[in-house]
Parts: structure tokens; C-alpha cells; sequence
């Protein structure tokens, strides 16, 4: 079996968090690959304006130039040791989620995370003095992993996993030590980042909330996904023959020729027997065999 076809059924046959992991990193080397060819011609101030167009900005004006950047932001990342870790969380958050809930409910979590991170990063970057007027685009799946975690922990907050170095850890412990961190980080650089990663946390209590209220937040997000996914499934085409009505005339000369070569060939087969038939006699005999039955 080809790299390519293990690579294709894997995704195909593949859970939600392996799909999400190939986008992202699909997006992460196909941008890689851009950045390099401009690179070469010295033309980075390219690049940076073109892949600007698929992270989300602070500065709402802005965001009608590009509306669709609220959804690609969350599967961008430029750099690395970026990637690296969040496709690290999406893979260990992603496989505990799918321990309590279902495929689409993680699905339309992680799109919900991301679009109440940006939300919460946009007002923040308006609402807050240390940042107002300082406008800077996001990029990441940060948000929308921290809603995965989110969700699973507040859902089965004394929920233990075991952590390296710590033992068994409660889930209600390892998020509320994630929004310790990205407080206390806010100041140290990427405030923007760690509003968004309470954005997601957001999210992600409000899913668990709602649960319990026996209200899910991700059917609307996968109502919208499975009618796209309608929109771009190809449908196939109908063959429409339009045939002239067949008088009696016509429908009696046709019958007639056909037993006329129906004689001929039982005529052949009494003077040289069955297998003295061509392909096509034997077809023809068969096929008016089956007409008869």
C-alpha cells in the first residue's frame, strides 16, 4: 500500500481528532511550502500579506475584508514549536473527549471554542487599556482546543488522569490551572492568545452547562457543517432518452425481423448443431430466451 493511500484512509476511516490533526498540519506545510517559495525570490512582504488573509483580526473594521479568516485562523499556524504543542493537546484532549461524547459534539466544540476565543479576543483588544489601539491579528487552535478540555472537564470534573511527575490529577484541577496560567501569563506577552484561550474555556463551560439542561450548543454549528457538506457532496446525473412512440407498424416490422433472425439461427443449429453459433447468434438466442420467460 502506497504513503499516499495509508495517508487517505487513515483520515477517511479516522476519528474527528485525527481529521482535525491532518487539517491542521495539511495547512501547516502547504503555507510552509509558500512561505519558502517567496522566500527564495526575497519576496517574504508577500507571503506575510497573503497569509494575513487566513488569521483573524482584532480590529473588526477589518474583518469584513476577510470574514471567512473567524474560521481559518483556528487552523493556522506559522510556527513550529506552535503546532507541535497544540496538535499535542488536540490529541490527548481530543481522545478524553471522545471518551464521554460523541464525534460531532467534538467537532462542533472545537468551532465553537474558536469563535469565542476570537470573540473574546477582539473585545479584549477594545475593552482593555494595556491593549486598546495596539490591534494584531490571531492564528492558532489554541481557543478551540482549550474548549475541548473545557467541555470534558467541567463535564467530569472529578474525572482523574494521570499526569507525569503529579500522579492522578482531577480534571477540575488540570482546567482550572490552565486559566491560572493564562492569567498570570497574560502579562508576560501574547495577551491576546490567552484571552482567547478563556474564550474557548468559555465555551466549553457553557457546553457543559447546557448538558446538563439536556440543551447541546454544537447541533446548530453541525446542522450548518452537514448542510455544506450536502451542498459540495456531487450528485449524479440522470440520463433522460426521449424516444419516439412506437406505432403498431413499426412495432410489427420489428417482431417480425427479429424472428426472422430467430429462425435463421434455430435453422443453423438443426443442421450444425448449438456450438456451430457465433457470440452474437448465441447472444441473441439468449437474450429472446430471457424475453420470453
Amino acid at each position: 500500500m502506497s504513503i499516499y493511500k495509508e495517508l487517505k484512509d487513515s483520515y477517511k476511516y479516522g476519528s474527528p481528532v485525527t481529521r482535525l490533526l491532518y487539517i491542521n498540519v495539511i495547512v501547516f506545510i502547504v503555507f510552509g511550502l509558500i512561505h519558502t517559495f517567496f522566500w527564495i525570490g526575497k519576496n517574504e512582504a508577500s507571503y506575510y500579506a497573503f497569509s494575513r488573509m487566513f488569521t483573524a483580526p482584532s480590529y473588526l473594521p477589518e474583518l469584513l475584508t476577510r470574514p471567512w479568516s473567524v474560521i481559518t485562523y483556528m487552523f493556522f499556524h506559522e510556527d513550529f514549536f506552535h503546532i507541535a504543542f497544540n496538535m499535542l493537546g488536540l490529541y490527548w484532549f481530543g481522545k478524553l473527549f471522545l471518551e464521554f461524547f460523541n464525534k460531532r459534539q467534538l467537532v462542533g466544540l472545537y468551532l465553537i471554542g474558536g469563535i469565542f476565543g476570537y470573540l473574546l479576543f477582539v473585545a479584549g483588544y477594545y475593552a482593555m487599556p494595556a491593549l486598546r489601539g495596539n490591534f494584531a491579528p490571531i492564528l492558532g487552535a489554541s481557543a478551540a482546543i482549550m474548549a475541548i478540555l473545557a467541555g470534558v472537564a467541567f463535564s467530569r470534573p472529578n474525572y482523574s488522569i494521570y499526569l507525569m511527575f503529579f500522579g492522578q490529577v482531577k480534571l477540575k484541577y488540570l482546567a482550572l490551572v490552565y486559566i491560572l496560567l493564562d492569567l498570570i501569563s497574560m502579562a508576560q506577552g501574547n495577551a491576546g492568545g490567552h484571552i482567547a484561550h478563556l474564550g474557548g474555556m468559555l465555551a466549553g463551560w457553557i457546553f457543559a452547562l447546557r448538558l446538563q439542561k439536556n440543551s447541546d450548543i454544537t447541533i446548530g454549528v453541525n446542522r450548518i457543517l452537514d448542510f455544506f457538506a450536502t451542498l459540495l457532496k456531487p450528485r449524479k446525473r440522470l440520463k433522460v432518452s426521449h424516444r419516439k412512440p412506437v406505432n403498431d407498424y413499426d412495432y410489427k416490422k420489428t417482431k417480425a425481423a427479429e424472428q426472422k433472425e430467430i429462425d435463421a439461427i434455430l435453422d443453423k443449429i438443426s443442421r450444425s448443431g448449438y456450438d456451430s453459433l457465433n457470440k452474437a447468434e448465441k447472444e441473441m438466442l439468449f437474450k429472446m430466451g430471457q424475453n420470453k420467460n
